[in-house]
């Protein structure tokens, strides 16, 4: 009797254990994983079929391709976007890793289903030039939520690393030729006003994209090297609000030792960094970069005294 009121009480003992915090916040992270693929793939979906192809104008990659084969061919778009993307899917898995090849898998199905849906669906115009600007905005923002995500929604990019190893090109160049050859083919098949207007979606879609990414509110880095580094990162701290980092440095040239100031802001804080340099001094050296992403440390903004 003794023995089954000890199992009870354990029973009860872990049920009343807390459950694992990790366990919770990897689920919530892989729901919001989800949530975002999902979405940049239906708003994929929606550029496609509800702006470019109506008009006949394509993008660039493998939905350039596909758009083309299947007015060619007259079966649905989202046959293509699947069976294309496939062989860069296990490439992905190849070179990047599971997480990247499962998440893509999900969001070129959503978009591929998403298209077949929408296919009967009236265009919401029938201006080619509204029509690549509306439809390549929204394929930006919806291929940047994929690939913030994780994932991918087509496997040019995957082949341009790839080809990158074996020649001296870089992946952009690889990518840009790519692009501008399926481009240039749709001249031939609908016509060259359109394969204009397509220029036009690709590169407002291209645009969208680093902004999806990076974010409205890009972050930069900051390196600032001069005399007066103590009084400059004081007047940063207090005036900006930002906390500042003293690095070693030492002049190539000169031999001399000098300290380095590392800052991370935001793009809208660069004009008034700049001014609180330049009041205490004009001639000191600044150089600014543009990160993508910025995470721990104390990166959160301080009071402003």
């Amino acid at each position: 009797m003794s023995s089954d009121v000890k199992i009870l009480a354990q029973v009860k003992a872990e049920q009343q254990k807390p459950e694992n915090p990790k366990a919770g916040s990897a689920t919530l992270k892989l729901l919001r994983r989800l949530v975002f693929l999902t979405f940049g793939a239906i708003l994929m979906a929606v550029g496609l079929e509800i702006f470019l192809v109506p008009n006949k104008i394509i993008d660039g990659g493998i939905t350039g391709i596909s758009i083309m084969v299947s007015h060619i061919t007259d079966i649905p778009l989202g046959v293509f976007l699947t069976l294309f993307n496939l062989p860069f899917l296990f490439m992905g898995y190849k070179q990047i890793g599971k997480t990247f090849a499962l998440s893509t898998l999900f969001a070129v199905l959503v978009m591929s289903i998403g298209t077949y849906f929408l296919h009967p669906v009236d265009p919401i115009t029938i201006d080619p030039l509204l029509a690549a600007v509306f439809g390549g905005v929204l394929l930006g923002i919806g291929v940047g939520l994929v690939i913030r995500s994780g994932g991918s929604l087509d496997g040019t990019e995957i082949v341009a690393i790839l080809i990158n190893k074996r020649t001296p090109f870089s992946v952009g160049e690889i990518v840009m030729f790519i692009n501008v050859f399926i481009l240039g083919s749709a001249g031939f098949i609908f016509g060259w006003d359109h394969a204009m207007y397509s220029l036009i979606a690709y590169y407002l879609a291209f645009k969208l994209i680093d902004i999806t990414i990076e974010g409205i509110d890009q972050s930069k880095s900051v390196w600032i090297i001069s005399d007066k580094h103590k009084e400059i990162g004081d007047a940063l701290t207090q005036r900006l609000g930002r906390g500042v980092t003293y690095l070693e440095g030492e002049g190539a040239y000169s031999g001399d030792s000098k300290k380095v100031i590392f800052v991370v802001i935001t793009r809208l804080e660069e004009a008034k960094l700049k001014s609180i340099v330049e009041d205490w001094d004009s001639q000191a050296f600044v150089a600014v970069g543009n990160i993508h992403d910025v995470k721990g440390g104390r990166f959160k903004k301080k009071a402003i005294h």
